[in-house]
């Protein structure tokens, strides 16, 4: 699902500069006598401003407001109003040099996260902090590999806490959980991904951009992930676009026509389950941002606006939509069922007889758009009810800020719509991975209640 991401400052920020091991991480060190020393260092101010002078110079310089087009609406407690993953974004380290009396922080937070802050003391205890993340392993890191990198992983973290606003000198446990055992490992794996695929064309040929799929349930994170990963990229020198499941809905005309033809069907009374997605455009649409290989070449990404007819929505106006020019080197595809596929009748009509149709409806999802999809990232979660505790907490932020919100038995009846094929599909999913897609490449992600990774089974 679509979500609120931030608000993102005009003044373009450029790639950074490479990160030298030497002249910022062992200066500090030998001013901290070794980084190899048991004693716990200090992360000192001027050792952190040093570092951000090797990154930018003397310019301090703001996000790319090409990603604005997410906007972010914070409430009155500090948290993201995004839907999901928002909520570890908190007020006490979020804000560089935030004015006295401001309104940030005020109020009650509803966030499943302590606000302890945890400052890293010293690079040894980042560089034990990155290696004791749930995925270091799973993704095939080694510590010498994250030594040999440690100046890519502060790098990215910087980056990131530009992005989120985050103060980097306090960041909270949870903060530095979201970045380095989650956001910059998962962009590592990315970039592995890119790598092995375009070592597949010839010198000279034209490289096609790799789609990474991103399956996972509303609420847990996985836009706010792909807006990380969609920015590394950028700031990186890589030319990526990003699209969501939700682009591809049918028109409020075709939503229409659906519901008409299944009457008492509440799975496809409203947008979201399969069959409420117009494939043909989705091929289109896929085809031919896949073609977008070579310099100067432009297109427009479709986008869905979720607002329009009292809710139920529609595609928004083509004038509205972002323009993406080639070469694209990634094109990050999110979903909530993106990888589901078709199960034995008996199978769904046990879980709800209602999904005889959607299950009939996924047999042409894979032509449509999970044979675009060359690599794999999903994301697990232990029990579907959490999607109604994420969505609630989202809800009573948006109210809380003041913007409509959905009242808590609007909520149960929408995430009642989903939880069906949540409870018939996701088993399958993460037991034998999407239709057609290589293990090699696909990771499964499994995540706790609090959205962040776990070692999981």
């Amino acid at each position: 699902m679509k979500m609120a991401a931030l608000n993102i400052l005009s003044q373009p920020w450029p790639p950074a500069p490479s990160l030298s091991v030497s002249n910022c991480y062992y200066s500090f060190c030998n001013t901290s006598k070794s980084i190899s020393s048991n004693k716990s260092h200090s992360l000192s101010h001027s050792y952190h401003f040093s570092l951000l002078s090797s990154l930018y110079g003397s310019n301090r310089p703001n996000p790319s407001s090409k990603l604005s087009a997410m906007p972010t609406h914070f409430s009155k407690s500090g948290i993201l109003l995004a839907g999901s993953g928002g909520s570890w974004m908190q007020d006490n380290s979020m804000h560089h040099n935030s004015p006295a009396g401001s309104e940030c922080g005020q109020g009650p937070l509803y966030s499943v996260f302590p606000t302890k802050p945890a400052q890293v003391s010293s690079v040894q205890d980042l560089f034990t902090f990155i290696c004791s993340g749930p995925l270091i392993n799973k993704l095939g890191f080694t510590p010498e590999a994250v030594a040999e990198s440690i100046d890519k992983w502060l790098a990215y973290g910087l980056h990131l806490c530009r992005l989120f606003q985050l103060n980097e000198l306090y960041l909270t446990e949870p903060q530095k959980v979201r970045l380095y055992h989650y956001y910059i490992p998962v962009f590592f794996w990315c970039d592995d991904q890119i790598s092995q695929h375009r070592s597949l064309y010839k010198d000279g040929e034209d490289i096609p951009p790799l789609v990474i799929g991103f399956s996972a349930p509303q609420g847990c994170g996985k836009t706010t992930l792909v807006f990380a990963l969609d920015y590394l990229f950028q700031v990186t020198g890589r030319k990526s676009a990003s699209i969501s499941i939700d682009d591809f809905y049918l028109t409020a005309e075709g939503q229409a026509k659906l519901r008409e033809a299944n009457p008492g069907n509440a799975l496809l009374e409203l947008r979201g389950n399969a069959g409420s997605h117009d494939l043909p455009f989705s091929v289109e649409t896929l085809s031919d941002v896949s073609k977008l290989s070579k310099e100067g070449m432009k297109m427009k990404l479709p986008r869905y606006d979720k607002s329009a007819y009292n809710g139920k929505g529609d595609r928004a106006d083509p004038s509205t939509w972002p323009e993406f020019e080639g070469p694209l080197t990634v094109v990050l595809f999110e979903g909530w069922m993106l990888g589901f596929k078709p199960l034995p009748v008996e199978v769904v009509k046990a879980v709800d007889p209602q999904l005889e149709t959607v299950n009939k409806n996924l047999e042409a999802y894979y032509d449509a758009w999970y044979k675009f999809i060359k690599a794999w990232i999903i994301i697990k979660i232990k029990d579907p009810s959490c999607v109604y505790q994420w969505r609630l907490q989202a809800e009573i932020a948006m109210r809380e800020a003041g913007k409509p919100g959905m009242s808590n038995d609007e909520v149960k009846d929408f995430v009642s719509r989903y939880l069906p094929a949540y409870n018939a599909y996701l088993p399958t999913l993460y037991s034998e991975g999407p239709e057609g897609s290589d293990p090699k490449r696909l990771i499964l992600i499994e995540i706790d209640e609090e959205r962040n990774p776990i070692l999981g089974n």
